[in-house]
């Protein structure tokens, strides 16, 4: 090797050839200046909360916080009102097969990179990019996503609210057709004999596993054989009648529904209540949101499959149709449903796992959490059809006439299902409960993204005043969400779903994965996480983040593109101006990671290769936020530069 050569090397290493112990020296006095900060900020850690290690940001108070926090925010409505139904559409047991296939080469790894991450910086999505600040744009573009499906999100808690209020009666109100909202079209489904033979009537579908929907009334032609008129469940009247009093479309609002207004007011004060601390606050709520689902799900189901009929419908449910394996279109909707359920590239998962102990094994949670998501989804499914089974028994009505999703489920179906059983109420009551809980969690993990996000950004500012910026942040979020309360806001809401995650998410998803695999290194990344949980975890992880995982996540994405037609709902077509919105919405969550590599390049200094060069690789401060823990961090990476300074040194 000659001395060109050996000098650009040197160059590129940035060593110090004249002696190559001064470094070493240099690197021991760093060391020990830091051990010297972590002493300090050991004695200050009794203004904490005990427990906590973080100064700065604090950490989850018990030790199941976090992994409670996780599967509240993973198991959302799409677990409850979407799985099922996609799973007897998609070959009942043998949809099971793709939708592991998909956990484990898409769901797992990218659970287990994002809490990673997460946890070994103690930042939220913005901040972290740390890891690579040419690339900070992709931790906006997560935290516009979270901040858009906040909005209507906490609508579909609305919603549950005023269901829950309406339940607190002798009769529910559903299940009649002599309220002043019904019409001479409503019917009880199985009383009239010339309609034993109809098909479930026009409902909402929310094509979505989490939160990313479609919603459109599918008209089924229920007609009286005598009047030819289309006839109407009472359920459905009380949703489209009373709940929504819905408007020919987005041309026409309406007014306001005052009743959904208050309860969207109570919902936002319930996140408040629970967010005002963080997760001190939070953490502590999360031990009955998480749990309770469960409870009512086993209750459920024991009085579900106590029903007559109840067998048929878990054996429609699940019975496996193994032809079904052989199109494209099951395979694709078992990688979107899996993408969704488990939450990655919304920015929730790395924000609570940036509150987690540095030592905390983040490899374990990243096993149990999403195998706990996907055993809810399949548990939940045989509550359904248990359900379903029993409605169609009493009413002589098959359950592929009945079976629906999304709000058409959860508002329409069950709630008619749940009319026929014995005490109503009281399953009502506990059916909405539920569904609040569940969209309570995943509303937690998306806001506190938020909040967690311009804190970290601007902790001068913010820090103090977390509080007061909490109740800003609900305010704001509640006045967005006021035109999705109106009589036409459901076309609002539509298009707000319909665009904003549909897309953008996987290239979110896709952009991270590859600049800590191939950029930032799965090798460095191993000796992060190895610093952590004390080991290094198998090969497996390492094939999947480099390989495996962003192929997956294109194949996701192309199928969800071609997937993607105007929006509707139902038969009524939106302007071109609305949806000229929706795609405006989509592209917000795009259109920061080009803006921001763009300024940061601008104020960089040197040539553009020289910029983008520096912008790639992780700042001075990239790290453990502990200095206890950073001390551990830098003496990883003097040991890294000691055997290529051996080596470099050699030559010399």
């Amino acid at each position: 090797m000659d001395m060109k050569n050996l000098n650009d090397i040197e160059k590129k290493n940035e060593i110090d050839f004249i002696d190559c112990y001064s470094k070493e020296e240099m690197v021991q006095q760093s060391l020990m200046e830091t051990d010297t900060a972590s002493s300090s900020e050991e004695s200050s850690e009794g203004k904490l909360e005990k427990g906590d290690e973080n100064v700065g940001r604090g950490n989850w108070s018990g030790r199941l916080d976090f992994l409670l926090s996780c599967i509240g925010y993973a198991v959302g409505l799409g677990n409850i009102w979407r799985f099922p139904y996609l799973c007897y559409q998609s070959g009942g047991g043998a949809f099971l097969i793709p939708y592991v296939i998909f956990l484990v080469l898409c769901g797992m790894p990218l659970f287990f990179l994002e809490i990673s991450y997460g946890q070994f910086s103690s930042l939220s999505p913005v901040a972290v990019w740390k890891i690579s600040p040419l690339f900070k744009g992709v931790g906006y573009g997560m935290v516009i996503v979270s901040g858009i499906v906040c909005v209507y999100y906490n609508i579909i808690i609305t919603w549950t609210i005023y269901f829950f209020y309406h339940s607190l009666r002798a009769v529910l109100p559903w299940s009649t057709c002599d309220n002043q909202w019904n019409t001479q079209k409503c019917y009880i489904r199985g009383e009239s004999i010339n309609l034993t033979h109809s098909s479930v009537q026009s409902f909402l579908q929310f094509n979505s596993s989490e939160v990313n929907t479609t919603i459109a009334p599918q008209p089924s032609g229920n007609v009286n054989e005598t009047s030819n008129a289309t006839k109407v469940t009472a359920s459905e009247e009380f949703w489209q009648n009373e709940v929504l009093q819905i408007t020919e479309g987005i041309e026409d609002l309406g007014v306001v529904r005052w009743e959904l207004l208050i309860c969207l007011a109570v919902a936002w004060t319930v996140i408040f209540l629970c967010l005002c601390k963080g997760v001190k606050s939070s953490g502590r709520v999360v031990y009955v949101t998480a749990t309770f689902p469960y409870l009512v799900l086993i209750i459920l189901f024991i009085r579900g499959v106590t029903l007559p009929g109840a067998g048929a419908g878990i054996y429609f449910y699940l019975v496996p149709k193994w032809e079904k394996l052989l199109t494209f279109q099951v395979w694709g909707d078992a990688a979107v449903q899996i993408f969704y359920s488990v939450g990655m590239a919304w920015g929730g998962l790395i924000t609570m796992a940036s509150f987690n102990k540095f030592n905390n094994n983040c490899y374990r949670d990243a096993m149990i959490v999403p195998l706990i998501n996907c055993g809810t989804s399949v548990f939940a499914g045989l509550v359904i059809f248990s359900v379903l089974g029993f409605m169609s028994y009493e009413t002589g009505v098959a359950i592929d006439k009945v079976v629906t999703q999304g709000p058409g489920l959860a508002f329409v179906v069950y709630p008619e299902a749940v009319a026929r059983l014995p005490i109503s109420p009281l399953w009502a009551v506990l059916f909405f409960l539920m569904l609040f809980a569940v969209g309570l969690d995943t509303q937690f993990g998306m806001f506190e993204t938020m909040t967690s996000a311009f804190v970290d950004e601007f902790p001068e500012l913010l820090k103090n005043r977390k509080v007061l910026f909490t109740a800003f942040f609900c305010f704001i979020e509640f006045m967005l969400g006021i035109p999705c309360v109106t009589q036409g806001g459901i076309y609002v809401l539509q298009i707000m779903d319909w665009y904003c995650a549909t897309f953008s998410l996987m290239l979110l998803s896709l952009t991270e994965c590859v600049v800590i695999a191939w950029i930032y290194g799965t090798d460095r990344f191993y000796q992060d996480i190895e610093l952590m949980i004390g080991y290094q975890p198998c090969m497996w992880w390492k094939i999947c983040w480099k390989f495996i995982t962003p192929v997956t996540i294109a194949f996701v994405w192309l199928f969800s593109v071609t997937q993607l037609s105007p929006v509707k709902y139902g038969n009524y077509e939106y302007p071109n101006a609305a949806i000229v919105m929706g795609w405006m919405l989509g592209l917000a969550s795009l259109l920061p990671i080009p803006i921001c590599a763009i300024i940061a390049i601008l104020r960089e200094k040197g040539s553009l290769v020289d910029r983008i060069k520096k912008l790639v690789r992780h700042t001075e401060d990239w790290g453990p936020a502990v200095e206890k823990h950073r001390v551990r961090y830098l003496q990883t990476l003097q040991d890294s530069q000691e055997s290529l300074d051996s080596v470099l040194c050699t030559l010399h």
